[in-house]
């Protein structure tokens, strides 16, 4: 079973009380009493991050993809604690410092502050991130409405090829894999959006694990399907020129994940506002789809207008 099917078969029952737990169906807890909102991640050498030689890098990509499902709900993160368990090795004191500098300067990139945590010794290397935000009004999954318009902010699918080059199966000249790289290590989270999308998101989620399986996640309670136009999604100039020299398909590259933009609905008539907000804070928002019915099946159309046949929808956990 996968991890969803899990949580719901073994454990929501445990929350069913508890409606701040949102039914263990979403990215964060919110006690609107108390306008607190957490979330939890946990992240493993080898399934979350491919190896522990860039420690600096490393530790950035777990606390930004952490604070990104607070920042995809329209709230601001401003604490958190870190767990880690390493060896000798891995928590070398030269490692350590690389860990401490970096997390200092990402404290002062998104104002947000160290409280707590853990360490453990282990040869299995791991962190586990808890992020905490307060807020009175979070955007929640399952909130889609019929015909809503499908947005995605950034750019889909670099940091996949920043994975690829980091398990040498391509490379490019050095500007090239630099770029990739840096894309997976150090994703472009929209913290400028993040409050505005109150005002115009119905439902909303982070991309982690691939825009598909992260669509289906976000409207996963509800008896809708989707349609989306695979011309629409955008990528990065540097992603459609390997496109366009065939080494890649755009379809497969964007289903990947890892890419922490920000997936929301919005009704269309708030369309304008939606256009606005991109131009005031120069962030691209690009409209790649619609909700539709759940008696129509959900497509991806290419550039053709054909339908698209998918082997994978992105990544899951499986137990």
């Amino acid at each position: 079973m996968h991890e969803f099917e899990l949580i719901k078969k073994y454990f929501s029952k445990l929350a069913k009380k508890n409606k701040s737990s949102l039914e263990l169906n979403d990215d964060v807890f919110f006690d609107r009493s108390k306008k607190l909102v957490v979330s939890v991640d946990t992240y493993v050498e080898g399934i979350h991050f491919l190896n522990f030689k860039k420690p600096n890098l490393v530790i950035k990509k777990i606390l930004r993809s952490s604070i990104s499902d607070l920042i995809c709900k329209g709230v601001k993160p401003k604490y958190y604690f870190i767990s880690g368990s390493g060896n000798k090795k891995s928590f070398s004191k030269i490692n350590l410092s690389k860990i401490s500098r970096s997390l200092k300067e990402e404290q002062r990139k998104y104002s947000i502050f160290l409280c707590g945590g853990d360490t453990v010794f282990s040869n299995k290397l791991s962190f586990t991130i808890t992020s905490i935000g307060f807020s009175n009004k979070i955007i929640f999954r399952n909130k889609a409405k019929l015909n809503d318009d499908i947005y995605i902010t950034g750019n889909l699918g670099d940091s996949f090829i920043g994975l690829k080059i980091l398990k040498n199966k391509i490379s490019l000249n050095d500007k090239l894999n630099k770029y990739f790289v840096n894309k997976y290590y150090l994703p472009d989270l929209q913290t400028n959006i993040s409050k505005k999308l109150l005002s115009f998101a119905n439902t909303s989620i982070d991309i982690s694990d691939g825009l598909l399986t992260d669509l289906e996640k976000l409207i996963n309670n509800q008896k809708f399907s989707y349609k989306l136009f695979l011309k629409d999604i955008p990528i990065s100039k540097n992603l459609k020129n390997l496109i366009d020299l065939k080494k890649y398909e755009k379809i497969s590259c964007i289903s990947n994940g890892d890419d922490y933009q920000i997936l929301f609905t919005a009704n269309p008539s708030k369309s304008r506002i939606i256009l606005k907000t991109s131009k005031l804070l120069g962030i691209k928002i690009s409209k790649i789809g619609k909700i539709c019915p759940h008696y129509q099946k959900s497509q991806i159309i290419d550039e053709k207008n054909k339908k698209i046949t998918l082997k994978s929808k992105g990544y899951y956990h499986k137990f």
